[in-house]
């Protein structure tokens, strides 16, 4: 009989573990990576995430190279089998919209997390706000009227969060302009990445070509790549000679910028399998603890504590982000039973 590996249960705890794990140590790896640079300043932080891109095209090219998905071996299970999707030219030009969403998400989160990881992950709390309006106007999928209810929660949280205390007692808003600006850019690409990805999945055929979302996700980060690539040649072009001096003598920057960029693949794919095969609630809840948790890692790694206004306003915000996702169900009327 064959080895199956852990039972279904066990495998899906460990998963949730890892997801988190990983989406933790992404942050680390990612903030590390940009410290190896230089910091925000440095004029590097689009081709680290570019590069980040790079090393998921890397991995996702050895999966199908090796025809098995490793990921499974997280959860104490046998590798998936996985062969590179047999796409048409016209599926690849489809999935261009998502993969351009895909990457403008990803590096806009790259520069909102360097310009600072805990306020960072404070402003990308707010994504239901742009999924809302982006879903309204350009998807005809409005949210609900108790959803929309949630939104100047959400919205007050990091307005909250924002505020500083000055010596004489009063409050001014104070805040890393880089982590607000590209956190709500993120924001916005995550909501049209969202859109398109529903719009790309209904069509069956595309679907079944791709074989699976662990190919999808593939195929995304490859395409992403390509599309970042020019970007980054354009606006950190003349840092590119610095940077791959950098690359060659700086032991913790080739670690980080690898390590960041599988750690972002797999927690995604560890996040798709625990999602997929848990409820609405429980993907809610696992989500909002989630940016909790990294949050608190975070602080933890880089030593700069969350300001009483910032414990306060995240707090806000993420109830506002639960409450947002969990309402609809909360408030359905409940089914009336047919007396005997």
């Amino acid at each position: 009989m064959a080895f199956k590996g852990a039972p279904d249960s066990v495998a899906l705890l460990l998963f949730f573990v890892f997801w988190y794990a990983g989406n933790m140590k992404y942050n680390e790896y990612n903030t590390a990576a940009l410290n190896a640079v230089g910091g925000k300043t440095s004029g590097l932080t689009m081709t680290v995430a570019t590069m980040q891109l790079g090393v998921c095209a890397a991995y996702a090219a050895i999966v199908w190279a090796i025809k098995l998905n490793p990921a499974k071996l997280f959860g104490l299970q046998m590798p998936d089998k996985q062969s590179m999707p047999k796409l048409t030219k016209d599926d690849v030009i489809k999935s261009m919209k998502l993969a351009f969403c895909a990457a403008g998400a990803h590096a806009a989160t790259v520069f909102a997390l360097g310009g600072d990881p805990l306020f960072g992950q404070i402003v990308k709390a707010a994504e239901p706000v742009l999924a809302a309006a982006v879903g309204t106007v350009f998807y005809n999928k409005a949210p609900t009227f108790y959803k929309v209810c949630c939104l100047p929660i959400i919205v007050g949280g990091v307005a909250f969060a924002s505020l500083k205390k000055g010596a004489d007692g009063g409050y001014s808003l104070k805040f890393d302009v880089t982590a607000l600006v590209f956190g709500m850019l993120a924001n916005a690409f995550a909501a049209f990445k969202g859109g398109e990805n529903s719009k790309l999945m209904a069509d069956k055929g595309i679907a079944e070509r791709y074989g699976g979302v662990g190919n999808q996700f593939a195929v995304t980060q490859i395409l992403g790549f390509i599309i970042l690539l020019p970007i980054m040649y354009v606006t950190e072009g003349s840092m590119l000679p610095t940077f791959l001096e950098k690359l060659k003598t700086d032991s913790s920057l080739q670690f980080n910028l690898v390590m960041s960029g599988l750690a972002f693949f797999i927690y995604n794919e560890l996040a798709t399998y625990t999602l997929k095969v848990t409820g609405a609630v429980t993907a809610s809840v696992a989500n909002t603890a989630k940016r909790v948790i990294v949050m608190v890692y975070m602080a933890a790694v880089t030593g700069k504590a969350l300001t009483d206004e910032q414990k306060m306003g995240s707090a806000i915000a993420i109830t506002g982000v639960l409450l947002y996702a969990l309402i609809d169900d909360l408030l359905k009327p409940k089914k009336k039973t047919k007396a005997a």
